[in-house]
């Protein structure tokens, strides 16, 4: 898909107030609306117009729009980066999902279904009540998605977490302020799986209770494990004769370093299965060792020979044998 910029198709600058952007859009939509244009492109330019006004003139949509930096260019081929949209408290009504088949892939892949609907938005005020009483009105409740490391999962933890909570500010442009929380982070808690903080959302009207804040959380990315649901993986590196004869190694986990029987005769790609040494849980998952082959490098003359002397001990070995390729 192909990335919008927005603020091009509305013709304003990145710091533009959001006066300024209800001014541009209003300008521009009398220009090409399809019942008095006269431009060619009317249709197309009107509808790209709405959608770009959909997202700047919402702090909270603009503000996730903005993290996406401003090194892409319009047109240019893109896929939302991992995590794009982590660490920013939003309100739950402005991203209940609605009906957003009227606008573009790259608006649905940032603000469709897996945005907004994923955490029931728009539940806010009517989870606590009605939301007609004008002086008694529960706060909207508000959502984020945070990054915790694996490790949280396994062993529970509290952690300090600070988000950043988008707003406009006296000026009319928007700006961000800081809601720290000091928040116990459940062991075995799992990616896409929420924690809720009672009274941490909107302040109610008048005697209305807060809402809640609902935090989706996601794991950081490891630099050796790999997750997948409750399971998780890890690609082992092991040494041509540990593969081929077999040994024990330490092998780290999630939980702390343990002594893995590698057995002989191993290919590369090979599964090990630890039951139940994934994250915790009343059905705990499974820890996977991938096997990695490494192989020593010929950096010098001994090293050399023994290549050479392998290749004549294993003349008749034919690693590409199951692609049908003779040596």
């Amino acid at each position: 898909m192909e990335f919008k910029d927005y603020y091009k198709i509305m013709g304003v600058a990145r710091n533009a107030s959001q006066d300024d952007i209800k001014r541009a859009y209003r300008k521009l939509a009398r220009k090409y609306h399809p019942d008095v244009s006269k431009e060619k492109d009317a249709e197309v330019r009107f509808k790209e117009l709405g959608e770009a006004y959909e997202v700047l003139k919402d702090a909270e949509k603009r503000t996730a729009y903005d993290q996406l930096g401003t090194n892409w260019k319009a047109n240019q081929e893109f896929r939302p980066p991992p995590e794009w949209n982590t660490g920013f408290e939003f309100s739950g009504q402005k991203f209940s999902g609605g009906d957003t088949s009227q606008y573009s892939d790259f608006f649905e892949s940032l603000f469709g279904q897996g945005f907004g609907a994923r955490f029931g938005g728009g539940q806010g005020a009517g989870r606590h009540g009605t939301a007609g009483a004008t002086f008694h009105r529960p706060g909207e409740d508000h959502y984020a998605k945070v990054l915790i490391d694996l490790e949280d999962s396994y062993t529970g933890a509290t952690r300090t977490i600070t988000l950043q909570v988008p707003g406009v500010d006296t000026q009319g442009h928007v700006s961000t302020r800081e809601h720290a929380l000091n928040v116990k982070i459940p062991k075995g808690i799992r990616a896409r799986q929420q924690i809720r903080l009672a009274g941490q959302g909107a302040p109610g009207h008048g005697q209305g209770k807060a809402g809640d804040l609902y935090l989706e959380i996601e794991f950081r990315p490891h630099s050796y494990y790999r997750v997948d649901g409750s399971d998780v993986y890890l690609d082992l590196p092991v040494a041509p004769w540990e593969a081929a004869l077999g040994a024990t190694v330490k092998t780290p986990t999630p939980d702390g370093t343990i002594e893995l029987k590698i057995p002989a005769d191993s290919s590369a790609g090979r599964k090990l299965r630890l039951k139940g040494r994934g994250i915790p849980g009343k059905t705990p998952g499974d820890f996977f060792v991938v096997l990695q082959i490494v192989v020593p490098p010929a950096d010098n003359d001994s090293a050399k020979d023994f290549y050479h002397n392998m290749a004549v001990q294993f003349k008749s070995f034919n690693p590409r044998a199951r692609l049908g390729v003779k040596t």
